[in-house]
């Protein structure tokens, strides 16, 4: 199956302390990839709160 085109750019800027502990990680964890890293994280945070604020049944 074909994943569709990534079509859609967006930039972060990130301090000192918050480039070294994604430096940190990727190269604890061989990661060659950040793109993808930061994509995934992002998406499952936010998946996650999306997930959260969904109204319950004894809400």
């Amino acid at each position: 199956m074909r994943k569709p085109p990534r079509e859609h750019k967006i930039s972060i800027m990130l301090n000192e302390s918050e480039m070294r502990i994604l430096d940190r990680f990727c190269e604890k964890y061989g990661v060659k990839n950040r793109s993808r890293v930061v994509r995934e994280s992002l998406m499952r945070a936010i998946l996650k709160k999306l997930d959260n604020d969904q109204p319950t049944l004894f809400d």
